[in-house]
């Protein structure tokens, strides 16, 4: 029997994997729930593929032929805004932290088990939905916007603006935000950020929350190196100002 997918009309998956047989089965399963899946084997036909074709979410592996996956995620990045699930080998947490910063959503270590999988992309197309009303970044006592001097974050149209300015972040980097800033003045601890938005318990090692609070500071004019509007408070977390004067 068929199990319920995320929304009415299938969801379309681009995985790019140069393991036909491991792409095969995988594209079998999620098939078998509800997903439209299309496996492409080379990094380099990847890139044109993901930006014409602007599928619901892609699941990349890092070593291809053609083009690698972190290559192929720099290269798609600006001109795709879905999720991007990078594939990784387990124990290598530098593959990791650039996959993140190349702009990958969430990656999941290899080998990974189908079900896994699945439940990974489910819940990044459930973040990616702006229409739903359960989406994670939906904070914030129902507020769809929120304004702070000269940067507007406007929930309803998941967009940012700095001094009229729009500004470019990633489906993922726009959930943190959104997390953080409808949370101003409150400090927000690693493992809480991380169980919001992922849905399930930090493990203490994971850097993804780190990297991209990295990557949104200098885009909302923030100083990385003394940064104002998000603070890192040490051995408590991430605190998003709500009045810089």
């Amino acid at each position: 029997m068929q199990t319920d997918i995320t929304s009415a009309d299938k969801s379309k998956v681009i995985i790019v994997e140069d393991d036909e047989r491991l792409a095969s089965l995988t594209a079998d399963y999620l098939e078998s729930n509800g997903l439209e899946v299309q496996v492409i084997g080379d990094g380099s036909v990847a890139i044109p593929a993901i930006i014409e074709q602007q599928p619901d979410i892609v699941v990349l592996d890092l070593m291809l032929p053609g083009a690698d996956g972190l290559e192929v995620c720099r290269m798609v990045r600006d001109k795709y805004k879905q999720p991007i699930l990078m594939l990784t080998a387990r124990t290598d947490d530098v593959d990791q932290v650039l996959g993140l910063e190349m702009g990958a959503d969430d990656y999941v270590a290899k080998p990974v088990k189908p079900r896994v999988l699945l439940a990974r992309i489910r819940a990044l197309l459930r973040r990616s939905d702006a229409s739903n009303a359960d989406d994670a970044g939906a904070e914030g006592e129902g507020a769809s916007r929120l304004e702070f001097g000269d940067l507007v974050i406007d929930n309803s149209a998941r967009e940012v603006w700095l001094a009229t300015e729009p500004v470019d972040l990633t489906s993922a980097e726009y959930d943190l935000l959104w997390l953080l800033a409808s949370n101003a003045g409150i400090i927000l601890s690693r493992e809480e950020i991380f169980e919001r938005l992922r849905g399930i318990q930090y493990d203490g090692q994971d850097r993804s929350i780190d990297v991209r609070v990295s990557r949104i500071r200098p885009k909302v004019g923030d100083d990385p190196m003394n940064p104002r509007r998000i603070k890192t408070v040490r051995s408590k977390g991430y605190l998003f100002v709500k009045d810089l004067s």
